[in-house]
């Protein structure tokens, strides 16, 4: 990262506060440091799928899910998520079940092999990049604090 905070605004709007130009430029930075990482390529590359399907199957080894609960939190629409399901069962990373108390619905769960893959997936996306490794542990400790206080912990 080292390079300086970019205080500009989008809009150079004069009217806006330097503290809420240093938060855009803290959160630009943050962005960056994360999205510069390539996670979602090292995880796609890793477990053979892509990292859309990934994060389902991680969602779900978490813990099984009816449809309409796996759509919700993956944001997206309930055919949109079936699709995605019988997509996921082909190689035998989900299956469906009968829902214990709707016999309308079904229950989505990750197998045995899609847990593993969850949990590789997982282990790469808990991988600190080298600059988060560089801070020493007091300086880890107050950006963790930071974060906590902004909402992110």
């Amino acid at each position: 990262m080292g390079r300086e905070l970019a205080t500009q605004s989008n809009g150079d709007d004069p009217r806006e506060s330097e503290r809420a130009r240093l938060a855009r430029a803290v959160w630009i930075a943050m962005s960056e440091l994360v999205l510069e990482h390539q996670r979602r390529r090292e995880v796609s590359e890793a477990v053979g799928i892509s990292f859309g399907r990934s994060r389902a199957v991680r969602r779900l080894a978490r813990h099984p899910m009816s449809m309409r609960e796996l759509a919700d939190a993956l944001e997206i629409d309930p055919p949109n998520a079936t699709a995605l399901v019988d997509e996921l069962e082909r190689p035998g990373l989900v299956r469906r079940r009968a829902h214990p108390t709707d016999r309308r619905a079904r229950i989505v769960e990750a197998t045995a092999k899609g847990k593993t893959l969850a949990r590789r997936a997982d282990a790469i996306l808990a991988t600190p990049p080298p600059a988060l490794l560089d801070l020493d542990e007091q300086q880890l400790r107050a950006l963790s604090e930071m974060l906590e206080r902004a909402g992110a912990g």
